[in-house]
């Protein structure tokens, strides 16, 4: 699956997203999270803030997003990422965010951490699969 077709699957699809990231000890961390957000670079990009996820990516630029589309039955994507870099309260966050009708008026700063796609899996895999997945 393409960027393009990645795309146009998280503009059609509602469902549940969920980062994990580890640390550079291997401590797994969890967290809920929005679709993500698609660039022309091929690039995708989360927003988050200064918390575990954003903390685990300093030291290991490794992640796995997991979709879970709403309704019956287990349907979804899972997507392994690599962080390419980060931006900290920068214009083009401000812009995104103004997009959902929020700003980056908290105290808090906001990270949009852009990502390249490594693999694609489906969310379930058949037994055959489940190997290499």
């Amino acid at each position: 699956m393409d960027t393009a077709q990645l795309q146009s699957y998280f503009e059609q699809s509602q469902g549940t997203g969920i980062l994990s990231t580890a640390d550079a000890d291997g401590r797994v961390n969890a967290a809920l999270y929005a679709r993500p957000r698609f660039f022309e670079d091929g690039l995708i990009g989360l927003i988050m803030l200064d918390r575990l996820s954003h903390h685990n990516l300093q030291s290991n630029d490794w992640a796995a997003y997991l979709f879970l589309e709403q309704g019956e039955g287990y349907r979804g994507l899972r997507l392994h990422l690599r962080k390419v870099r980060e931006e900290c309260n920068s214009p083009l966050l401000a812009e995104l965010l103004a997009q959902r009708g929020k700003s980056l008026s908290t105290k808090e700063d906001r990270f949009l951490v852009l990502f390249r796609v490594e693999q694609v899996l489906p969310l379930v895999t058949a037994a055959a699969d489940s190997a290499h997945a």
